[in-house]
């Protein structure tokens, strides 16, 4: 989407269909289609080296241009009402999920546009298989779903804390080495299920260093206006960021597809961050090859006749 040799001139100056062109090849970098040979230790969490404070301005330019070319894909999506676009946002803490959600989507017109972030399950939540709450939450027809956290957490989380697996009182029986992998291989499924069904499935992974993530949080204990933000439990589950590594790169592994890649997008600068998102958004709904809906000759004639009956009225 951005370049050394664009400038914010050049960037308004730009069709619809040229920014689509450039998200489209700029965020093909990040995105795992095949994860078969993934290994999230190589992918990166920075942006490029030639990135620098002094393409800033060119940032918020190019991610202003890249809003409003998604909104306006959204609002073809929501008048042809036939695809449904569910985006999984899934991260460490601190690697900025929310911020992205709110700068990428702050132009998209709400009543196209769900958000919907999951906790901790409740006492009904439990007593259900683990895909059934998620499933609740699904975009309508023409419209965006953004899951903050998802059923993902039932392979990351879950699986690094067997404690939040015995709650879910499956029968021991079920409980086997296995289970991750036929977790894994339920989302595989359902995601397809999905695709087939006009939802299509897009996962960002937003990659933060262990480095970054430990300075966020420090801002979080020294700036009383993030104090909020702060949780101690975040300090207990960076024990487990090696395990946490390790249960990513497998749920990247298995569940990238043609239809439902992955995007590991570096996370360690939020601006950059945030233009990848937009460029993965824009790319799955440009892919969709959405239309207007086109009035039949008989509809367009009735037009006309409310047209007239408008224009004579006293």
């Amino acid at each position: 989407m951005m370049n050394k040799k664009l400038t914010e001139t050049r960037l308004k100056e730009m069709s619809d269909l040229e920014l689509i062109r450039r998200a489209k090849q700029f965020c093909r970098k990040y995105e795992v289609r095949d994860g078969a040979d993934f290994e999230l230790k190589k992918a990166v969490t920075k942006p490029p080296k030639d990135f620098s404070k002094e393409d800033l301005p060119l940032v918020k330019e190019a991610l202003e241009q890249g809003k409003s070319a998604l909104s306006k894909l959204q609002e073809v999506l929501y008048a042809q009402d036939k695809w449904s676009l569910l985006v999984i946002f899934q991260a460490m803490d601190a690697a900025g999920k929310d911020s992205s959600i709110k700068h990428v989507l702050s132009g998209i017109n709400p009543q196209g546009c769900q958000v919907t972030s999951f906790k901790a399950p409740n006492s009904e939540e439990l007593d259900h298989d683990f895909l059934w709450r998620c499933n609740k939450a699904l975009p309508e027809r023409g419209r965006i779903g953004i899951f903050n956290r998802s059923y993902y957490e039932e392979v990351l989380v879950v699986r690094i804390h067997p404690e939040f697996l015995e709650k879910q009182k499956l029968p021991q029986s079920l409980i086997t080495e296995h289970i991750w992998e036929e977790r894994l291989e339920d989302i595989r499924h359902y995601e397809k299920y999905l695709n087939r069904n006009g939802t299509k499935v897009l996962k960002i992974f937003l990659n933060v260093s262990k480095e970054v993530q430990k300075k966020r949080f420090i801002e979080r204990i020294e700036e009383k206006e993030k104090n909020w933000k702060f949780n101690s439990g975040d300090i207990e589950e960076r024990k487990h960021w090696e395990e946490y590594m390790s249960a990513y790169q497998e749920a990247i592994r298995a569940t990238s597809t043609l239809d439902s890649p992955w995007y590991v997008i570096p996370a360690d600068n939020k601006s950059y961050a945030r233009i990848a998102v937009a460029s993965a958004i824009i790319k799955a709904l440009d892919e969709m090859k959405l239309k207007l809906p086109k009035l039949s000759n008989s509809e367009q004639e009735k037009l006309q006749d409310y047209k007239k009956i408008l224009l004579e009225e006293k």
